[in-house]
């Protein structure tokens, strides 16, 4: 393709994307309970800040307008027990929440990739229901909930998105990073949006068309049954926007292109080429197979709609779901910054529960309050002191919990020997180097340790600071023995200080595996294998993952077989690339 042919390509699509902008626009303000609400991916900027402000303008007047961040504690989302005036009256009094506020109008949820599951579901359950329900503290409340969702998606990578619950009940899922500078959003006409409303519930749906969507959907790999109720909305909508009483086929493609595209799993099956049909048997069965004219009709249907979702569809479909797969597996390992430890003094909060005071917990004082504010009636008749303000019990006390991230540390051990500086340093440097540039992305911490001569010397000691890192790579000098026992010996010494404070430590040994240096200093191969041997298993021990690169140039058994005593795995350097690197680097993070 030529350049002129590409830079047409990209306006197009550029183009496309700014209408689909404008259209979920539109279609939220007629229907923005039925649809659920949108995900917006876009980095903070004008371009963002007029999309949401056409939504709000374009929203009934006086409709609620509220934001809530990913740490908002449960109280105030979903309400409860009114602190302040419940002490001061005596008696148990409610107030509502974000979502209760929000009832007829939006929620804007910033750095919705950042949403602790548990709130997405609580969440999730409003959009279903469409009521909060609050049984605690003593109260019973319902309140009614009718509110559309806007989840800004901030995140950097393509594998940071918000919880899956929320984005199966949200209609659409745009990115507006893409549009160019200077791009014009339409708002929707006032007039249209009212009278779009006022005809959307005698809409009515051709039958056909809807078997048309839920064809589209299993071609497309749609597993979830919401999908094809949101684009059915979509089709409604559309309908009314366009003032037409009943759906159309445009509809239709419309709501394929913006519901279920983004939904895809899989590319829909390719059409075969049908030989020509005999005319004399096609004539002759004419007049004896009337219906088949209205199935051939809703094949059609089926095939244009599919076919509008196969052109929304980005071209690199099988990129994305590789990337979607690994973002699962990462998922499913306790995430890319490390397990997650709870009830700890760090970390994100995470509400309260019921327990003792004791040595490092951290009261929670306005949920002890809480949980004794409905009882202070009760408790003052039998108390014969009058000058305690509150009266608090031993089950009033609540404890703060935290969730801490354990971040991974990655201790890269480097053989700078003799046999390895003649053979293979070159590539061991570049190799490092790599891996440290992972290590980076993936915010862990790296440290640096070179064995040569007689010693093990930790050149870098566990930090973030990449440029320093590459630095301490750049210096390092080669010549010598291999002292092999004694870089498994300190790289096990720096893992086990990781660990005691809170981190994940994971080993990187990239050896030529020609041990020859014991732990006295005792030369010979004989010694200094049977000292790495005798080390190796106190790395086993301790749970520590570790990677075995040999940087030999043929592979060598007895490297083989450190990695098995490791409790490692083994790659040869000569067979594994940046990319097999990388991925095998990422499987030992991921197993920490």
């Amino acid at each position: 393709m030529t350049a002129a042919g590409e830079e047409r390509d990209v306006t197009c699509a550029a183009l496309l994307l700014a209408e689909d902008a404008n259209a979920v626009l539109a279609l939220l303000a007629v229907d923005p309970v039925g649809l659920g609400g949108v995900a917006l991916r876009a980095a903070p900027g004008p371009l963002r800040d007029r999309w949401l402000g056409l939504l709000r303008e374009a929203m009934p007047a006086a409709s609620p307008w509220r934001r809530m961040p990913a740490d908002t504690p449960d109280s105030r989302v979903l309400g409860g027990l009114d602190l302040g005036a419940t002490l001061a009256a005596g008696r148990p009094l409610a107030e509502r929440g974000i979502l209760a506020e929000a009832d007829g109008g939006v929620v804007v949820l910033p750095m919705a990739e950042r949403l602790a599951g548990a709130m997405a579901a609580r969440i999730a359950a409003v959009l279903d229901s469409r009521e909060v329900v609050v049984e605690r503290d003593g109260l019973a409340r319902r309140w009614p909930a009718h509110i559309s969702i806007v989840a800004l998606d901030e995140g950097i990578d393509a594998d940071e998105l918000p919880p899956a619950p929320l984005l199966d009940r949200l209609a659409f899922a745009i990115g507006l990073d893409a549009l160019p500078r200077g791009v014009v959003m339409a708002p929707p006409s006032p007039g249209a949006i009212a009278r779009a409303r006022a005809a959307l519930p005698n809409v009515t749906v051709q039958p056909e068309l809807l078997r048309a969507l839920c064809a589209t959907g299993l071609a497309l790999g749609v597993t979830s049954p919401r999908a094809a109720l949101l684009a059915l909305r979509t089709m409604r909508a559309a309908a009314a926007l366009a003032g037409r009483g009943a759906t159309m086929e445009d509809d239709a493609a419309l709501a394929a292109r913006l519901v279920l595209a983004p939904r895809a799993t899989c590319l829909p099956p390719a059409e075969p080429e049908e030989a020509p049909p005999d005319t004399d048997q096609a004539e002759g069965e004419q007049s004896e197979n009337q219906p088949a004219t209205t199935d051939t009709r809703a094949d059609d249907l089926t095939d244009m709609v599919i076919e509008a979702a196969r052109a929304a569809m980005p071209p690199a479909l099988l990129a994305r779901l590789a990337a979607a797969q690994q973002a699962a597996t990462r998922a499913g390992a306790a995430g890319r910054a490390g397990a997650a430890r709870r009830d700890g003094a760090r970390g994100r909060a995470l509400g309260a529960k019921a327990g003792r005071l004791h040595d490092g917990a951290r009261l929670a004082l306005i949920e002890t309050l809480r949980a004794a504010a409905p009882w202070q009636a009760i408790r003052r008749q039998h108390d014969t002191r009058r000058d305690r303000p509150v009266l608090i019990r031993a089950e009033d006390i609540r404890l703060r919990r935290h969730e801490e991230r354990s971040g991974t540390t990655a201790i890269f051990a480097v053989d700078a020997s003799g046999s390895t500086a003649l053979h293979r340093m070159a590539e061991a440097k570049g190799a490092v180097e790599m891996l440290l540039g992972e290590c980076y992305a993936r915010r862990d911490r790296v440290a640096l340790i070179a064995f040569r001569r007689d010693a093990a010397t930790v050149l870098l000691p566990p930090t973030q600071a990449l440029a320093r890192a590459r630095r301490c790579l750049a210096a390092l000098p080669g010549g010598g023995a291999t002292p092999l026992a004694a870089a498994l010996d300190a790289a096990r010494v720096l893992a086990e200080a990781e660990r005691r404070q809170g981190r994940l430590p994971l080993l990187i040994l990239m050896t030529d595996g020609r041990a020859n240096v014991a732990r006295d200093g005792q030369t010979g191969r004989a010694a200094g294998e049977a000292d790495a041997l005798a080390a190796a298993p106190l790395l086993r021990a301790m749970g520590l993952p570790a990677l075995l690169v040999d940087t030999a140039p043929r592979p060598q058994p007895f490297a083989r077989r450190l990695a098995e005593a490791m409790g490692g795995r083994h790659v040869p350097l000569p067979q594994a690339d940046a990319a097999r690197l990388s991925s095998v680097v990422g499987a030992v993070a991921r197993a920490a």
